[in-house]
């Protein structure tokens, strides 16, 4: 094992989406993450095959009734190994289970307890269903996301499963780790999706007070408003974008795509953006995306081809940087951040449910007679 939190022990609660996520981030980073799985499995809403289950992979996993008192009292017993916990399920649960933040830190009371949600622990929606685009929505995000003559987009799950929710929730957790270090005592850290997407948002907010958002949706700078930070489509239907925001930039990309000749509208004046995009429209649908990759690729034109996910991993760039991987045949991006001194890895793919239940326990300090008690009894299963 390497990476720059080998040695530490994070226990995950099963789920989908941002919880798996940030344990998978924490685990390409070196930390053994222990993934709790019930041994009666509801809901999932997509079952991946174990090689396809991406957001697990590096993890072990584990089986646990969590039905019965002596399951729970298993776990109560591991978490008092861990240095935190991740839970993504809707507030109360944990604690009607009996494995709430109060019984977790009497078994250890250095434990960063991670929680997850949408609308966070409390507040009128907090026991509402929901996904990332409502909260991505309630956040002002969607909003702002889309063409000026139609509806909001529906943006990827990346803002609010990911970026909000998960990215979030991994920085907290590591931080109060820092803090327990400090003090000896854990504490609960809430990652609230609709919280982390609105922290996202808080240049737009500035922007927006200081009268340098002033339009609707798709008539700013940053919202595909500016002709100069856009896509384009090219000669041979596909796409490329340009972002010179900067003057010497955009008079690069302008004299690169042969219109520095041209009366064009001033770059920075709202009213003749409709002109200027017309200009750049019929400038690059004359050459095909691979001509203007072969044109402006590498220049200070602050531009790149609009790649599908599978292009993105051929691209020379991605390939010279290892930004992608294989493994078990299954392409994947390889970790993130890069550290020069403990580097992250991938350690192997997802584990089948269950599948390293007896070497965990055994690894975190359970000894055998107590392991062989737990599967006879079936309050633990698997390998």
């Amino acid at each position: 094992m390497s990476g720059p939190l080998k040695g530490f022990k994070i226990i995950e609660m099963a789920g989908m989406g941002p919880g798996p996520f940030c344990g998978m981030l924490l685990a390409d980073m070196g930390a053994d993450v222990v993934r709790v799985e019930r041994l009666t499995v509801g809901d999932r809403g997509i079952d991946f095959l174990p090689q396809f289950d991406l957001l697990n992979r590096g993890k072990r996993s584990v089986a646990i009734d969590l039905k019965t008192e002596e399951g729970k009292s298993t776990l109560l017993n591991l978490m008092g190994h861990a240095d935190a916990l991740i839970e993504g399920f809707r507030p109360g649960v944990m604690e009607r289970l009996g494995l709430g933040p109060v019984e977790c830190q009497i078994q250890n009371p250095k434990l960063v307890y991670g929680r997850i949600t949408g609308w966070g622990q409390e507040g009128p929606l907090a026991q509402a269903a929901g996904h990332d685009l409502n909260y991505v929505a309630l956040s002002g995000a969607v909003h702002s996301i889309g063409p000026a003559a139609g509806k909001p987009s529906v943006p990827l799950n990346l803002i609010g499963d990911f970026g909000g929710g998960a990215l979030y929730l991994a920085m907290g957790i590591l931080a109060a780790i820092l803090e327990a270090q400090k003090s000896g005592q854990g504490q609960v850290v809430d990652a609230a999706m609709v919280d982390g997407v609105a922290s996202l948002m808080t240049m737009q907010y500035a922007l927006k007070q200081m009268g340098a958002w002033k339009g609707p949706r798709g008539h700013n700078l940053l919202d595909g408003g500016a002709p100069f930070y856009d896509v384009y489509e090219t000669a041979d239907g596909k796409h490329i974008s340009v972002a010179p925001v900067e003057r010497r930039f955009y008079e690069e990309l302008i004299e690169r795509i042969g219109l520095k000749d041209s009366p064009l509208p001033k770059q920075n004046d709202p009213k003749g953006w409709s002109e200027l995009r017309e200009h750049l429209s019929e400038a690059f649908k004359k050459r095909t995306r691979a001509e203007w990759c072969e044109l402006l690729e590498g220049t200070d034109a602050c531009f790149a081809p609009v790649l599908d996910m599978m292009e993105a991993t051929q691209h020379p760039h991605s390939i010279e940087r290892h930004v992608y991987t294989e493994i078990d045949g299954v392409v994947q991006p390889n970790p993130a951040p890069r550290f020069s001194r403990t580097p992250s890895e991938i350690k192997h793919a997802a584990p089948a449910m269950g599948a390293n239940t007896r070497n965990v326990f055994l690894d975190w300090g359970f000894s055998e007679s107590v392991v062989d008690h737990l599967e006879a009894k079936g309050f633990i299963a698997g390998q």
